[in-house]
């Protein structure tokens, strides 16, 4: 299944990376550098969260692997 987008930024992450010889220092180094510019012109950026969200479900544990000594913590808490 080909997607015309993701072909699309497939090829221009490969352009990029071929551009720095695929040296990921300098890759990150560029990213980097843009960010401060994009940054400079008034663009922001929303820092990642500090906290994993609370499964309220069994099933989320499920869903994003938890353990089941966790899965069992969480359901006590909000078995109420």
């Amino acid at each position: 299944m080909n997607d015309e987008i993701l072909d699309e930024v497939r090829a221009i992450r490969e352009a990029h990376a071929k551009a720095f010889d695929f040296d990921l220092d300098a890759i990150y180094a560029d990213i980097q550098q843009r960010e401060i510019e994009h940054q400079a012109r008034g663009a922001r950026f929303i820092d990642p969260p500090t906290t994993s969200p609370q499964m309220r479900s069994r099933y989320q544990g499920i869903r994003f692997g938890r353990r089941p000594s966790q899965e069992s913590r969480v359901d006590q808490k909000y078995s109420g």
